[in-house]
């Protein structure tokens, strides 16, 4: 890993030095057409400069796996859970735009509109790495589509990301630890909705997690990918809480407590998205919740 980064980062070197001996000749020679050409490819240079740039920072142990991520909405009814759905396409979008794939662990429709939860993984080359950052609150702000009085409305939604364990990490689970529930999928507007009880819920007794699978037919599939959240989230738990040691000036729970929100997403009265860790302000909202979310997952592992 550390010498094709070195090999890139030689080949992107001389790959400079050449476009610099070429503009020299092409100025002399008042060469427009050369000049044109090394103009791109300065500009090619740039962009993968730019790409081995966030892969040093991709350096951590998880950083280069899949990613499972889960959107829950917060307190605020028909509101929050259309506004969990809102980041659900929105990250949807972005991992159409990077190549990745998708699958929905588990999803649970709202009461009227949106979603309550949604859990899915993102396959694709450090996943994790990108996703990692998007971990704490999420907070709207618009005029609500649901309120007769078209009153301004703030909801809250809130993003997990845990990476998805490589089959050569074992986690030690024992049997008299696990309560497995069984019951039948819901799903909105009658669509898969099982007529027997194939779902499956899974608690973690000594830890309290919960997390079930309900997108499958068979009882047995749901049960693995039920599974195999659990053990990405005992993981994960692990590694917090030694990262928890070396942290001395935030705990991960305020992190993600309700008002400590990461990110602001304002449709009214001014358009705007700002990331509150990075200072980072984007005007184009649309933009951002179709997907256009590089900017800010680029600032802030160039941050750190």
């Amino acid at each position: 890993m550390l010498t094709s980064k070195v090999e890139s980062f030689n080949k992107l070197f001389n790959d400079l030095e050449e476009c610099e001996m070429l503009l020299d000749m092409a100025l002399d020679e008042s060469d427009t057409d050369t000049i044109e050409e090394v103009s791109l490819q300065i500009k090619a240079i740039d962009k993968e400069i730019s790409k081995l740039s966030l892969e040093l920072m991709l350096d951590e142990e998880d950083d280069k796996n899949n990613a499972i991520v889960s959107i829950n909405a917060g307190a605020g009814g028909t509101d929050a859970q259309d506004w969990a759905e809102m980041l659900f396409r929105m990250y949807m979008r972005w991992t159409e735009r990077k190549g990745f794939q998708v699958k929905i662990i588990d999803f649970q429709p709202g009461d009227e509109a949106g979603i309550k939860g949604v859990t899915f993984t993102a396959s694709g080359e450090y996943a994790y790495g990108y996703l990692k950052a998007e971990k704490g609150i999420h907070r709207l702000v618009r005029i609500s589509p649901f309120n007769a009085s078209r009153k301004r409305h703030t909801s809250f939604a809130s993003v997990f990301v845990y990476p998805e364990l490589d089959k050569t990490i074992v986690i030690d689970i024992e049997d008299k630890d696990l309560r497995i529930d069984v019951f039948r999928a819901s799903g909105a507007g009658g669509q898969h909705v099982n007529k027997t009880s194939s779902a499956i819920r899974i608690t973690h007794m000594p830890t309290g997690i919960v997390v079930q699978c309900q997108q499958e037919k068979s009882q047995h599939r749901n049960k693995e990918m039920a599974m195999k959240v659990l053990k990405a989230r005992l993981y994960q738990n692990e590694k917090q809480k030694q990262d928890e040691k070396k942290q001395k000036l935030h705990d991960s729970k305020d992190e993600i407590a309700w008002g400590s929100q990461i990110r602001s997403y304002v449709l009214h009265p001014y358009q705007m998205v700002k990331d509150h860790r990075i200072n980072l302000e984007v005007g184009d909202v649309n933009s951002v919740l179709d997907g256009a979310i590089d900017p800010f997952l680029e600032g802030v592992l160039l941050s750190r």
